[in-house]
């Protein structure tokens, strides 16, 4: 078979594999193992076990992801996070969806500090998801809000998939961050725009929530 008659025969493999609830991981895994195998050889398969390892583990780049990750995390754990949300909830949650806004702000923000939209969302949900039961939020515009305020997370500097996408197509990395600023900040603001026309058009699913003191502010 030609290159791309064996990728077909591996997609098609990878899939039926996926569908016997082979974990997506050693799925690929295995394909691309046995494909390369049947292309390169043996010998290429083996050389190219023992030296990618090495090499991955060699490349101080991505040493950043595994720091962006622990840096979101103590940023969650220290209460930041929390924080964050109760900053924004003060400024725009006494007006109609004004919770599911502050969402978004403070889903802006925490993208900011640990390039995770999977941590992003986890963490923001656990902090805002009990002030939109405590109001009466729809479930809709609650985990809507909650859902798309975490995809923040990979497109306001720093990113991981932009790390990972700069290192993999040899890119500059603070030049690809700059890039994805504005289109970061522009879904944010689109995003409460979206809020804002959902609460107009029915009012009930995102109720104002008690007007917080200048003081506290």
């Amino acid at each position: 078979m030609s290159g791309p008659e064996t990728a077909l025969v591996g997609f098609a493999f990878m899939i039926a594999l996926i569908a016997l609830r082979v974990p997506v991981g050693l799925a690929m895994l295995g394909v691309g193992a046995a494909g390369y195998a049947y292309l390169a050889g043996g010998m290429p398969l083996l050389n190219l076990v023992k030296t990618t390892p090495y090499y991955l583990f060699a490349n101080y780049t991505l040493s950043v992801i595994p720091l962006f990750i622990l840096m979101g995390a103590f940023a969650e754990r220290s209460g930041m996070s929390a924080a964050l949300f109760t900053a924004a909830n003060a400024l725009v949650g006494h007006r109609r969806g004004g919770i599911a806004m502050a969402t978004i702000g403070a889903c802006t923000a925490f993208g900011a500090i640990c390039g995770s939209s999977v941590a992003t969302t986890a963490t923001m949900a656990r902090a805002a998801l009990p002030a939109f039961r405590r109001y009466g939020y729809s479930d809709t515009l609650a985990t809507g809000a909650v859902a798309v305020g975490g995809t923040l997370g990979i497109l306001i500097p720093p990113s991981v998939i932009l790390v990972v996408y700069a290192i993999a197509t040899e890119q500059n990395i603070a030049k690809l961050f700059m890039a994805a600023l504005i289109p970061g900040l522009l879904a944010a603001v689109f995003y409460l725009c979206a809020i804002r026309w959902v609460v107009l058009r029915r009012a009930d699913s995102g109720p104002a929530a008690p007007r917080v003191a200048a003081r506290e502010k």
